[in-house]
């Protein structure tokens, strides 16, 4: 019998993580022996998502998997945030891991990052879902029988109506055309509360929505502001 690679999965709590697990562990192409998260180390929420601590422990406990944790600062530089992860991913080797997966779709520079600094540490970066259609993602998703919510939405492309939205084809035929439908560019991110991948749903209530505003970190454009659009949900 053929032994599945020792791998990581990284888990961001959202649909494309959601969809790549399920995958992989339909395939069983991979031995998962833990979901990872980076969460802000300041307000414990899930980095980009804006989820709560307590609800993405409910999420890896209905699935069944270990969880693993990188805290970070508030707003980590990409040194801080490259030493942090590579310090992890070292003691993950020493347990004879060197894989690690990515629900990432189409973004080609992220990709190149990831490998790039995966490399240098004896790494391999898996991307199940690359290349593959987003309108067939969101469809497939869908039909799968999941189901998520929009947590944060990116205010430069959607407006606040947007966030605290299931996710399903209204809420499909409604974005604007310039936004993909799986919110591979950022547009959105989402909390997946049941599906195929758990025992038990996740259970919580809609919060407040509330805007956020961040100044750029690129040096090409360092007082540009932008900002998100953020449902809390309370478990």
């Amino acid at each position: 019998m053929i032994q599945s690679t020792k791998a990581i999965f990284n888990w961001s709590g959202g649909k494309d993580s959601s969809l790549c697990l399920h995958q992989v562990l339909t395939e069983k192409s991979f031995d998962i022996q833990y979901l990872l998260t980076t969460l802000n180390g300041q307000n414990k929420r899930i980095s980009m998502h804006g989820v709560a601590e307590s609800l993405l422990d409910m999420q890896a406990k209905s699935i069944g998997l270990s969880l693993k944790k990188i805290f970070l600062p508030e707003s980590p530089s990409m040194g801080e945030y490259d030493k942090l992860i590579s310090n992890f991913l070292l003691k993950a080797k020493s347990e004879d891991i060197n894989t690690s997966i990515f629900g990432d779709i189409f973004l080609e520079d992220l990709r190149e990052y990831r490998e790039k600094q995966l490399s240098k540490l004896g790494f391999i970066a898996e991307f199940p879902l690359w290349k593959r259609d987003t309108n067939e993602i969101a469809k497939d998703f869908i039909a799968k029988g999941f189901k998520t919510i929009i947590v944060s939405v990116d205010a430069r492309f959607l407006d606040q109506s947007f966030a605290g939205r299931i996710f399903d084809e209204a809420f499909l035929n409604d974005l604007p055309e310039e936004v993909d439908p799986c919110g591979e560019n950022g547009e959105f991110h989402s909390f997946v509360f049941d599906g195929p991948i758990f025992k038990d749903p996740i259970p919580f209530k809609k919060g407040e929505i509330v805007y956020k505003e961040y100044k750029s970190h690129s040096k090409e454009s360092l007082d540009e502001k932008f900002g998100f659009w953020y449902c809390n949900l309370i478990s």
